[in-house]
C-alpha cells in the first residue's frame, strides 16, 4: 500500500483567512450530559479581535449550552475536503436585544455584509427585538487546521 502526501497544519493567517473567506460553518456547544451539540451556523469571523459572532434567538438550546459551559468550537470547511479550520475559545452570550436600535441590535446590523444590508434598517432591528435575537462572541485562543495537497 502506498502512503500519500500527509495533511500540512495551515498557518494561523491561512485559517484566518479561510474563516474569513466561508460564512457558514459548525459550532459545536457542550450538554449537561457533557456530550457535544453541533448546529450549523451562519456567522461573521473578526480576525483583529479573534472574535466569531453568531445571531440566535435567546430560547435556543445552544445559549443555554453557553450559558452552562462557555467552551465552543467552530469547525469551517476549506475550499475542498481535505481543508478545514477550527476556532476554539470561549463565549458569551449578549443580552438580548429589547429596543430597536440597542446596543446589541447595532452589533447584530454590522454582522450583515454591505451588499446583504436591510432597505428598511429600523422595521429590521424593530424585528430583531420582536425575534429576542442575541450575539454570541466566541473569543477565539485556539486556531487549528490542515489542507492536504492532493490532485483529483
Amino acid at each position: 500500500m502506498t502512503q500519500g502526501p500527509a495533511p500540512r497544519p495551515l498557518s494561523d493567517e491561512a485559517l484566518s483567512d479561510l474563516l474569513g473567506t466561508q460564512q457558514f460553518g459548525t459550532l459545536a456547544t457542550v450538554k449537561r450530559s457533557g456530550r457535544p451539540h453541533m448546529t450549523t451556523m451562519l456567522y461573521s469571523w473578526d480576525a483583529d479581535a479573534r472574535t466569531v459572532r453568531f445571531s440566535t434567538t435567546a430560547d435556543r438550546i445552544k445559549v443555554a449550552h453557553l450559558r452552562h459551559n462557555p467552551h465552543a468550537a467552530l469547525h469551517v470547511q476549506g475550499g475542498d475536503v481535505w481543508s478545514f479550520a477550527v476556532a476554539e475559545g470561549e463565549a458569551e452570550v449578549s443580552a438580548i436585544t429589547a429596543v430597536p436600535g440597542d446596543a446589541v441590535g447595532r452589533e447584530l446590523l454590522g454582522m450583515i455584509p454591505p451588499a446583504a444590508k436591510p432597505e428598511q434598517e429600523d422595521a429590521f432591528l424593530e424585528q430583531l427585538v420582536a425575534e429576542r435575537r442575541v450575539v454570541i462572541r466566541l473569543k477565539v485562543d485556539r486556531l487549528y487546521g490542515t489542507a492536504l495537497d492532493i490532485n483529483g
